[in-house]
C-alpha cells in the first residue's frame, strides 16, 4: 500500500457540517474548530487506519488524502 502523504478538506461537491467526527477518532491529524482543519505536521503514515476511518465516518465526504 502507498503512505498517506497528504490529507485535505475538499469542499468541491459538499461542506464541511464541523460534526467533529474526524476529531473523536484522530485528533493528531484533524481538529474541527470552524471547520475541518489539518494537522500539516502529523505523520500521515502512522495514521493510515485512523485517515481512512475518518473518510469513511465523514456525513459530507470532505475528507481527502493521496
Amino acid at each position: 500500500t502507498m503512505a498517506i502523504t497528504k490529507v485535505w478538506l475538499d469542499e468541491t461537491n459538499d461542506e464541511c457540517v464541523s460534526c467533529g467526527a474526524c476529531e473523536a477518532i484522530c485528533p493528531d491529524v484533524f481538529t474541527v474548530p470552524d471547520k475541518m482543519v489539518v494537522n500539516e505536521s502529523a505523520d500521515f503514515s502512522a495514521y493510515e487506519s485512523e485517515i481512512q476511518e475518518s473518510v469513511d465516518s465523514c456525513p459530507s465526504g470532505v475528507i481527502k488524502f493521496s
